[in-house]
């Protein structure tokens, strides 16, 4: 894992819970991307800020993608680790959905790796019943890449091959029954 300098962390998304064992599995302090509908909730507002979590509007403007842009940007020009989840959202059943361009996006106008990780386990915390059936959770980091470079604008063909490159490499760290769409 690499311990200095910017990049981006991409896992799979399947609980609440992720972020936060993500967070104890790491090394560094990471400064995760939070939907903006998180903020709405006072206690969960607070404990957002103060992981100095990066607002995003999904369902923005061109000018808010822009400025989730500008803010993720910024977090790794200060040589700090960004986290996302490139799905979007969670995966409430274990299985890998369909990549969203934001992380693809990012790594490239910032020149950053991403470090692919596969979060296996946390689908099987439903209710109370989890905390004494204890089940287990493993954490997979896989090796930094860096992604190919684009001459001129980037395309949507480009920004798709890219995203699917990240999604397949967080695929290949867990069991093929949670690959999704990224079985093959």
């Amino acid at each position: 894992m690499p311990l200095n300098g910017p990049f981006i962390i991409g896992a799979n998304h399947v609980h609440l819970v992720d972020p936060i064992l993500l967070q104890l599995s790491f090394p560094r302090w990471i400064n995760f991307m939070a939907k903006r509908e998180l903020f709405r909730y006072p206690f969960l507002r607070v404990v957002i800020r103060w992981t100095q979590a990066v607002s995003i509007h999904r369902q923005g403007t061109i000018k808010d993608k822009k400025e989730t842009v500008k803010q993720a940007k910024d977090i790794l020009s200060r040589g700090l680790v960004l986290g996302m989840f490139p799905e979007g959202t969670r995966n409430r059943n274990g299985k890998l959905l369909p990549g969203k361009p934001g992380s693809a996006v990012i790594a490239l106008q910032a020149g950053v790796p991403v470090l692919p990780v596969g979060i296996i386990g946390t689908e099987k915390l439903k209710g109370v019943s989890w905390l004494w059936k204890r089940p287990s959770i493993v954490i997979n980091f896989g090796q930094p890449f860096k992604p190919p470079s684009v001459e001129g604008r980037l395309t949507r063909t480009q920004t798709k091959l890219l995203t699917d490159l990240i999604m397949s490499k967080i695929a290949a760290l867990l069991p093929p029954e949670n690959r999704g769409v990224y079985g093959d």
